[in-house]
């Protein structure tokens, strides 16, 4: 007898393994209030409950460091960093004060106020970085509690099971040796979902009452690439999956060999293939894979959980280190992409909240509103751009307007580093980022005032689909292949081409093996991706050769209104599978 749920694969992996439910005892957080005779205990019990999870976290970290990469490393650290921030550390100690509240208490009120504040972004990236401070927050709980996990077996080559999972906790079972894993909650852009695309681990999330309608011991099947688990006993389903496990490691080995290839298609399509990055710990993974630079540094976790705003030095000396470690490939470093909430340490008086985040005051909107937000990041880009080859992108360009006033403020910009005496490249590029529907249909004027343009994905389906990706309840609508969200991407590229700027694509769909074909074969000759998937997607573009690619895209695009001609163009499209 077989058993499937479907949930969200996050990784192209399968693995095969029998069932480890890991048991989790609830957290209850009631209120509770003390005497004040009993607040200064109460503050030094929270504050040892946090050093407690600073020595917890730092023993994992001393624990895998000799084998994990920098790019893992940075994950443990990132919480490390958490767990010393005023928002989440010094805000209960003032409630506990204030409230004269016990100190899960505290917590919880904080826990609470952060996810609003969380719940405001629009990108769903920086949304769930709400995961990283429920886990701590749970992580501190569970001390302040005095509650310790049962006690677990060996889940060495089986698949964990669990409502959800921390990135410190999924560290700890992979060196543990897990097969892979179900999580009930949790999305393709979660901390953890990275993680585990980082270390290449089988996974599936989202699979509701996993951890009740599983159980220990049974015999799984964890289908990654389809978002499929299955429950099965049929021994022929098994040797299927053993098989296709079998063909994926001697895969994965041989993608050792394209390091220091050239990204060249079948018929000699010459592809810039490059990576995504967000912390500097990323360059190792970027430089060791061999990729042609950088096409998209998020800069957003510089200025995320503090009170102020990082200041132009602090940015410069940030971005200076990433450009001196690409030892002269280049770098496309994105401007500022927060929004819709109130940015810490600036005084936005016109701020009265947002009904619907996802279309307020974000990214170049925000930057351009709060002008003494956005000089000292402009200013220490373009001072950066003298130490090696860097281009500006802007995110969430809706008008030629604010194409227009941003150039304004480079120009500006040039001309207060000139007076200081500031080195800077005169000639930095400008791009922007097409995500938005009215700016891929009007990507022929954009073209005309930029240097480049780059397609992010991730958002242009999401709004073009009114869809919400991480939401459970809508999150199966989102349709990279949808024929409205075809034709913008093609509208880009072509406006690229006939304006003679390079066009790119930095969002999930540039890296996933399915659609690298078919994006080749719609014009796109960028790709930016995440680290773990340069060398995939390397393989993948020197498989195929783009001049018939072309020419099937080219006859089928125009009758492309319906479901079963996307479906006929990706038949012709089909990405190469490896054979051994």
């Amino acid at each position: 007898m077989t058993f499937s749920c479907i949930g969200i694969g996050i990784t192209q992996k399968i693995a095969v393994g029998f069932g480890h439910v890991l048991q989790r005892r609830k957290l209850e957080t009631a209120p509770r209030f003390i005497e004040p005779s009993q607040v200064p205990d109460e503050v030094d019990r929270f504050r040892l409950a946090v050093s407690e999870a600073v020595r917890s976290l730092r023993k994992i970290r001393q624990r895998v460091a000799e084998s994990a990469r920098s790019d893992i490393l940075a994950f443990i650290d990132t919480h490390l960093l958490m767990l010393d921030d005023s928002a989440l550390i010094e805000v209960p100690v003032e409630h506990i004060r204030a409230r004269q509240c016990a100190a899960e208490w505290a917590l919880q009120l904080q826990r609470e106020a952060l996810a609003e504040v969380f719940s405001e972004f629009d990108d769903p990236y920086l949304r769930t970085r709400m995961d990283d401070v429920d886990h701590l927050v749970n992580h501190i709980q569970k001390i302040l509690q005095q509650q310790e996990e049962p006690n677990q077996d060996d889940p060495r080559g089986r698949i964990a099971i669990a409502q959800d999972l921390s990135p410190a906790e999924l560290i700890v079972l992979h060196h543990q040796g897990i097969a892979g894993f179900v999580t009930e909650s949790g999305g393709p852009m979660s901390h953890t979902a990275i993680l585990a695309r980082s270390l290449g681990i089988p996974a599936v999330v989202g699979v509701r009452n996993a951890t009740q309608g599983l159980h220990q011991g049974e015999q799984l099947i964890v289908d990654g690439r389809q978002g499929v688990l299955l429950a099965t006993s049929d021994n022929a389903i098994m040797a299927h999956y053993r098989q296709l496990i079998e063909e994926s490691r001697k895969h994965t080995l041989s993608l050792r060999g394209l390091i220091g290839q050239a990204t060249v298609t079948q018929d000699g399509a010459r592809i810039t293939l490059m990576a995504n990055i967000e912390l500097p710990e990323d360059l190792a993974a970027t430089r060791s894979l061999d990729a042609d630079g950088v096409g998209l540094y998020r800069t957003e976790y510089l200025f995320m959980n503090r009170p102020k705003p990082p200041d132009e030095e602090e940015q410069f000396a940030t971005y200076r280190q990433v450009v001196e470690k690409l030892e002269g490939i280049p770098i496309t470093i994105r401007t500022l992409d927060l929004g819709a909430d109130k940015p810490a340490g600036t005084d936005n008086q016109n701020d009265r909240g947002c009904s619907n985040p996802a279309l307020g005051l974000r990214a170049i909107r925000l930057c351009l509103k709060i002008p003494q937000l956005f000089r000292p990041q402009l200013r220490a880009i373009l001072r950066t751009s003298a130490l090696g080859p860097v281009k500006i992108m802007i995110p969430m360009i809706s008008t030629l307007q604010e194409v227009r006033q941003l150039k304004a403020m480079v120009e500006e910009a040039k001309r207060s580093l000139l007076r200081d005496g500031l080195a800077f490249d005169p000639g930095v590029e400008i791009g922007g980022m097409i995500e938005v529907p009215a700016a891929a249909l009007a990507a022929d004027a954009f073209a005309r005032e930029l240097d480049f343009l780059s397609i992010g994905t991730n958002d242009l389906i999401q709004y073009t689909l009114a869809i919400d990706r991480i939401d459970d309840e809508v999150n199966y609508l989102y349709d990279p292949l949808h024929p409205a969200v075809l034709r913008l991407i093609k509208m880009v590229i072509d406006a690229g081409q006939t304006r003679g700027i390079p066009v790119g694509m930095c969002g999930e769909m540039a890296a996933d093996p399915r659609y690298i074909p078919l994006l080749v074969g719609l014009g796109l000759r960028q790709f930016s991706v995440q680290p773990g998937s340069l060398l995939e997607a390397k393989w993948v573009l020197r498989s195929i050769a783009a001049q018939p690619l072309m020419e099937q895209v080219s006859r089928l695009m125009p009758q492309i209104a319906e479901q079963d001609t996307v479906e006929t163009l990706m038949d012709l499209c089909n990405p190469p599978r490896f054979h051994h």
